[in-house]
């Protein structure tokens, strides 16, 4: 039993070692292998061997008007993760969507939304832009308190921030406010919970239609109460959890009526249209 006991515990750690600098945990590791580094001015980015991209200098300006944007600069040099092939992409992390921003602060390209770039599908710099915008949150949050940053606002100060609505698969404002006319709306609180795939959409994209509802209530926020009261929300957030006690303390209205005059607005801007 007394030799059991080690050879589990090397086994465990063998795992995790191999998880942490091969696989899933990647995100997570300390160490990067594998991997060609270039360190630009802003920005980090990293190219497994193997890759043939080489367009990595077009990263380094995008910087700039995230931090514009949110006030706020980066504590330290974002760090992008270019991979050699789909499979790579997909061992290497958690997501299998185009683009994931973790909260350890790095960012993951995948290939194939190198492709849909490079056939016009998608704005790289928009995407990557929408991205930065999560890990600098990330990395004034923290990682772990990043997990508890609302999944629905920094989606949504990542759309309304690199004015994404109306590209590639998002609806524009005015198509995302006519779906929330005919009853459409994702409750932010639901998003990302096991109640998501409970509410009903009747939207062409599902997902983009969610961003594009985020970001329109983010740019309902500024144009009711300024953008510096909305900062103040973004950042108060950074340091506190519980959403609704930001929300009531800064807009002096409760989250779910605010929702509720949102979705009220929605369908007056539809019909003046």
């Amino acid at each position: 039993m007394k030799k059991f006991i080690p050879v589990v515990l090397i086994l465990i750690i063998l795992v995790i070692g191999y998880e942490l600098f091969y696989g899933k945990l990647f995100p997570y590791s300390p160490i990067v292998l594998g991997f060609s580094k270039f360190e630009l001015k802003n920005i980090v980015v990293y190219v497994q061997k193997g890759t043939n991209y080489t367009d990595i200098n077009e990263f380094d300006s995008l910087t700039l008007p995230v931090e514009e944007f949110h006030e706020m600069k980066f504590l330290k040099k974002p760090e992008i993760y270019i991979f050699r092939d789909s499979l790579e992409y997909i061992h290497h992390g958690f997501s299998k969507a185009r683009f994931c921003a973790y909260t350890s602060g790095r960012l993951f390209i995948s290939p194939w939304a190198l492709r849909e770039a490079g056939l016009g599908k998608i704005s790289l710099r928009i995407y990557i832009r929408h991205e930065l915008s999560h890990v600098l949150i990330f990395q004034h949050k923290g990682i772990i308190a990043g997990l508890k940053y609302p999944d629905w606002l920094l989606e949504g100060i990542a759309v309304y921030s690199t004015d994404q609505m109306g590209t590639s698969f998002y609806p524009g404002k005015k198509e995302t406010y006519q779906a929330i006319s005919r009853g459409n709306f994702m409750p932010p609180d639901v998003f990302k919970t096991k109640k998501e795939d409970d509410v009903k959409l009747d939207v062409k994209y599902r997902i983009t239609f969610m961003y594009s509802e985020f970001a329109c209530i983010v740019d309902y926020l500024i144009a009711t109460y300024g953008k510096d009261k909305f900062v103040l929300y973004m950042k108060t957030l950074l340091k506190e959890d519980d959403n609704d006690k930001v929300f009531k303390r800064i807009y002096g209205v409760d989250f779910k009526n605010f929702l509720e005059d949102f979705k009220k607005y929605a369908v007056i801007a539809t019909a003046q249209k």
